[in-house]
C-alpha cells in the first residue's frame, strides 16, 4: 500500500512549527509495511487543501491519502469541508469509528469533525493535528483500512463474514 500524508498547518507551513504528526504517522504506517510516498505541509486553505486532494488522488499517487490538521472547531479548521468537496464518495463509519473509540480517552473527540471518503481509486481519511490523537484515531480504524483499499480498487472477492468476531 502507498501512503501519502498532508499536514494542515498554518505555522507549519510558514516554518514556525516543526510537523511532529507527519513523520510520526509516516513510522506508524512504515512499522506496517506501508510505503509514505509524499509528504507535505500547506496552511488551513480550503482551496490549497481540496486542490492537493485532487491532484494526488487524480494522479493515483497513493492508495491512501492521510491529512493531519484542521479538523476541529476553530475558524481555520476547514480540513473536513475541503475533504468533502474533494471526494466522491463519503464514508460516515471511518469518523464514527475514530470518534467512537476517541471518547474513551478524552470527552474533546466530541468536537472532531474528521470525515473520510473516496476518491477515484484512494481513500482520504482526515486525522487530528496532535502526533498523538493522530496515531490512536488511524490505530483506531487500521483494521478496516487494508479492506478499504482493495475494494476501492476493484477487488470483486465476497467478504461477508471475513470479519466477523
Amino acid at each position: 500500500m502507498r501512503a501519502a500524508i498532508l499536514t494542515l498547518s498554518d505555522k507549519g507551513s510558514r516554518g514556525e512549527r516543526v510537523d511532529e504528526s507527519g513523520p510520526a504517522l509516516s513510522a506508524w504506517l512504515a512499522e506496517r509495511g506501508v510505503c509514505t510516498v509524499h509528504a507535505e505541509i500547506i496552511p488551513d486553505d480550503f482551496e490549497q487543501i481540496v486542490s492537493v486532494l485532487i491532484a494526488w488522488a487524480d494522479s493515483d499517487k497513493a492508495d491512501l491519502i492521510l491529512t493531519t490538521g484542521g479538523t476541529g472547531v476553530s475558524p481555520r479548521d476547514v480540513t473536513p469541508e475541503a475533504t468533502m468537496r474533494a471526494v466522491d464518495r463519503l464514508i460516515p463509519g471511518i469518523g464514527e469509528l475514530m470518534r467512537q473509540k476517541s471518547l474513551d480517552k478524552t470527552p474533546m473527540a466530541s468536537l472532531s469533525r474528521a470525515v473520510a471518503g473516496t476518491r477515484d481509486q484512494s481513500l482520504i481519511v482526515n486525522l487530528p493535528g496532535s502526533p498523538r490523537g493522530a496515531l490512536e484515531n488511524l490505530e483506531a480504524i487500521w483494521p478496516v483500512i487494508g479492506h478499504a483499499v482493495e475494494k476501492i480498487r476493484g477487488d470483486e472477492s465476497d467478504c461477508g463474514g471475513q470479519f466477523s468476531r
